[in-house]
Parts: C-alpha cells; structure tokens; sequence
C-alpha cells in the first residue's frame, strides 16, 4: 500500500477521537461545572520521493484534546449548600481514595461527620486545601460569602471554602463527574488562590456544552467518517482491478 493510500485511514482515525470527544460532551451536557473538550488536529508532511517529488502527502495526526474553559451559566437553586464559581477558579477535592482534584461542581452536602462533600462523596476543600469540615446543625441558616467564607448558625466563622487558580489544568486527566487529576502530582505545578474568582451560594454552575452545537458537530463528523471509509474502500477496489488487470496482460 501506498503513502497515499494510508490519507484517509488516518483522517478516519483522527475523526474517530473526535466523535468519541464530541459524544462525551453531550453526555454531560447537564453535567453540573463540566467543561466540554475539543481535539487538536495537526498535519504530517510527507515528502515525495523519486519521479513523484512534486506529490508531497499530508497525513492527519491527533495533536491531543483541550478544554474549553467558558463559563457556564448559573442556575439559581436556593439550596444554601449550592455554591457556583463566577471567574477561572476550580474548587478542590479530595477523592475517596485519597486523590486531589479539581472541578467546578459546587453541590455540597454534608455527611454525618459534618464533612462538606459532593454528591459523589469528595470532600470540599479549604483555602489552604485541607478538608473543610463544620459542626452539625441547621444547614439554612449557614452563610457562605462571595471570596468563599462560610459561617455557621451562630454567626461564627467556621472556614472557608478554598477557590484555586490551577495554572497546568490543561495537562490534567479527567475523571468522572467533571473532576481533573494531575497525571503526575509531583510533577504537577503548585495551585495558588484564584485572586479573580467570587462564589456564589444558592446557585450552581451547568455544563458550558451546547447540545444543538454539539449534536450537529457530531452529524458533520460521522458523514467526514462515513467518506473517509468509502475512500478507503474505493483505493482498495482500485488496487484490486489493477492487478486484475496485471494478471490478465501477463497471461
């Protein structure tokens, strides 16, 4: 086979990753804080040989994936446990297993140690990244202020809820319920506090995936997939009339 040959096998499998991707986004398009992630393309030039010097190839290559870290809206729930960010700030976690993460879902409760946990069970962390924690009692009347300070039932201020500017966000892997984790923590850069971001309680922030965009990327993408497969099927019947063809000359 040909370099030419191998153009629209490599196209089909670039469009392959981005129908994964574009299909991920909208599954989690009520995702609360999920941020939707598009595929880098890049090309690589192949310089003819030979008689064909002038019929240079350009393959497709996967130059990996991206997050888009638009805002999403905030939706008013009136929950005072419900926190939104407002700004390019992430709240912190820390996972079941013990694993730091990062994410923008801010819908906390608390569990019957009066940790602030997320509904899949990662416990908040503070501004100086340590699990926040507050005594029991009546979660109305707990306030949370704009730069994240949360006072309980009696007026006293019992921590504050950490927001961090992760400068390398980008090189993180995501985990479920939008969550990020550092492939390598200690390689990872350090977070510092995210100076330009407010919090808003009673609200949460949805996904910034647009469904409609979305599921009309992802038509336009099977029909790329569907023609970069007959084009693969089409050089392959090519090929198969030619030595047809070769065989019967030489007979």
């Amino acid at each position: 086979m040909d370099s030419v040959a191998y153009l629209p096998i490599s196209l089909a499998s670039a469009l392959r990753r981005d129908l994964d991707v574009t299909a991920n986004n909208i599954a989690n398009a009520d995702t609360a804080g999920f941020r939707r992630e598009r595929v880098a393309f890049e090309s690589y030039l192949q310089q003819a040989q030979g008689l064909a010097a002038d019929a240079d190839v350009a393959f497709v290559v996967d130059g990996g994936s991206f997050l888009d870290e638009a805002q999403g809206a905030l939706m008013q729930t009136g929950n005072p446990l419900d926190v939104a960010l407002q700004g390019r700030g992430w709240f912190g976690y820390e996972m079941p297993d013990g694993t730091r993460a990062y994410g923008r879902d801010g819908r906390l409760t608390l569990d019957p140690q009066g940790n602030l946990v997320t509904q899949s069970g990662a416990q908040i962390l503070d501004a100086g990244g340590a699990p926040l924690a507050v005594a029991p009692g009546d979660v109305n009347a707990i306030s949370i202020a704009r730069d994240g300070t949360l006072t309980g039932p009696d007026g006293a201020v019992v921590g504050q809820v950490g927001m961090f500017d992760v400068p390398d966000i980008q090189a993180y892997e995501r985990r479920g319920a939008g969550m990020f984790v550092a492939a390598d923590p200690a390689a990872a850069a350090p977070v510092a506090p995210a100076e330009d971001t407010a919090m808003v309680q009673g609200a949460i922030e949805g996904s910034n995936v647009q469904p409609v965009v979305e599921m009309t990327r992802l038509m336009d993408i099977q029909r790329s997939y569907e023609r970069a497969m007959k084009l693969v099927s089409t050089e392959d019947d090519l090929r198969r009339d030619a030595l047809s063809r070769l065989g019967r000359s030489m007979t």
